[in-house]
C-alpha cells in the first residue's frame, strides 16, 4: 500500500479514524478513499470496535475531491471509464459507510465542502466544531449536478438543500445544526475530546441490539425512497459531465473550481 493518508486511533471500544492530508486541506484523492474503504472494512471487521468516529487532522475536515489529482489523471476518461470510477470510488465507498453496520460518528471542523459534506453526512450523527462551515458549490464551479451522493435533502429537508445547492454558499455550524443535519456544535478546543464522549457513550449500548436498531432506521428512509433516489441522481450527475457546461470547467482546468469554490 502506498504511503497511508490515514492515522488510526483505538480508545476501548471506539475507533477513530483521521483523514491526515492536512497540507491539501484532507482533500480525497484516490489512495485516501481507497484507504478509507479498507479502514472501515477493517473496523467492521473488529469485533472489540462498537463505534466508527471519522476525524482529520489539521484546521480542516475536508475540502472535497482531489481535483487537482482528477486533472492530472482523469480529465480525460470517456464516459465509461468515468462512469466505472465514479461508481466505485465515490458512490459505492460512500454507501458502505451509510450500510456500516455500527454507529459512525463525523468529527468535523474548518471547511467540510462538496464531497467532504457528501462523506460526512454518510456517518450517522455529526459533532461539529464552532469554526466549521459547509458547501456545495459544484454545480457553481464545475457545472455539475452537485456530487455524486445527493445526500442533502434526506439530512437537510428539501428547501434547504435546494437553498444550499442553488446558491453554493457556506452555512456555519450552528445554523447546519439548526436545520438538522448536525447534532452537537462545540468549542473547536474540546472537538476531540466531546466527541470521543459521546462515541464512548454509545459504544456502551449491546453491540447487536445497536446494530439491528441502525438497520431499521436506515430502512425507515429506505422505504421513502432514498436508496433509489441516490442512485437515479448517481446517473443524473454522469449525464451533466458530458455538458457543454462542464466541459468549459474542464477546459479552464479542474483544480481552477478549488479557487472558485473557496471564494463562495
Amino acid at each position: 500500500m502506498s504511503e497511508s493518508l490515514l492515522l488510526i486511533e483505538q480508545a476501548g471500544a471506539v475507533r477513530r479514524i483521521w483523514l491526515n492530508r492536512p497540507e491539501a486541506r484532507n482533500a480525497q484523492s484516490q489512495q485516501m478513499l481507497d484507504q478509507l474503504d479498507a479502514a472501515f472494512r477493517d473496523a467492521q471487521a473488529d469485533a472489540a470496535t462498537r463505534v466508527v468516529v471519522l476525524a482529520a487532522k489539521g484546521p480542516h475536515f475536508s475540502a472535497g475531491h482531489d481535483l487537482k489529482q482528477a486533472q492530472a489523471e482523469r480529465a480525460e476518461f470517456t464516459v465509461e471509464e468515468r462512469w466505472a470510477y465514479e461508481q466505485q470510488h465515490y458512490f459505492d465507498y460512500c454507501m458502505r459507510i451509510w450500510d456500516f453496520p455500527k454507529p459512525t460518528i463525523a468529527q468535523v471542523q474548518g471547511a467540510c465542502v462538496a464531497a467532504g459534506l457528501m462523506v460526512a453526512n454518510m456517518c450517522d450523527l455529526v459533532v461539529a466544531a464552532d469554526d466549521a462551515f459547509f458547501s456545495d458549490p459544484v454545480t457553481h464551479t464545475l457545472g455539475a449536478a452537485a456530487t455524486e451522493v445527493l445526500i442533502h435533502p434526506w439530512v437537510l429537508g428539501l428547501r434547504q438543500a435546494k437553498e444550499l445547492l442553488f446558491t453554493g454558499e457556506r452555512f456555519s455550524a450552528v445554523q447546519a445544526r439548526e436545520m438538522g443535519m448536525v447534532n452537537r456544535v462545540v468549542p473547536a478546543a474540546s472537538l476531540d475530546d466531546e466527541t470521543m464522549a459521546l462515541a464512548q457513550r454509545i459504544a456502551k449500548a449491546p453491540p447487536f441490539a445497536m446494530q439491528v436498531l441502525k438497520k431499521s432506521l436506515n430502512r425507515s428512509v429506505d422505504v421513502q425512497g432514498m436508496r433509489q433516489a441516490l442512485s437515479s441522481h448517481f446517473d443524473v450527475h454522469q449525464l451533466s459531465h458530458v455538458t457543454e457546461e462542464y466541459k468549459r470547467s474542464k477546459n479552464a482546468g479542474l483544480a481552477s473550481a478549488i479557487q472558485k469554490g473557496a471564494k463562495a
